[in-house]
């Protein structure tokens, strides 16, 4: 089993990440990176670990941050596709586009 990013998932990554090192610092960053990390390997160890989505059948949402969460699903080769990077503080409609 692997965990892998959509390329959306890549985009919205590299921007987020772009983000807080300019807003915030380096260590900002830093920290978003290893509880990302964490994250990743809880959904490789436990798939099924967080909560299924509301907004899309066969999606689970995890939460990273108060601001941030992640949508993932579990293909049919037993890989995680990270689909995409979501900003708790849009509006919620957005997200339909992205799943």
């Amino acid at each position: 089993m692997k965990v892998f990013l959509s390329k959306q998932a890549e985009y919205k990554l590299d921007i987020l990440l772009a983000y807080l090192l300019e807003k915030w610092s380096e260590k900002t960053k830093d920290d978003f990176i290893i509880n990302l990390r964490a994250k990743f390997k809880q959904i490789f160890i436990f798939p099924e670990s967080c909560p299924k989505s509301e907004k899309r059948t066969g999606l689970y949402k995890c939460i990273l941050t108060k601001q941030t969460t992640f949508f993932y699903r579990i293909n049919i080769e037993k890989e995680i596709e990270i689909i995409t990077f979501f900003d708790t503080r849009q509006n919620p409609n957005k997200l339909d586009a992205e799943l």
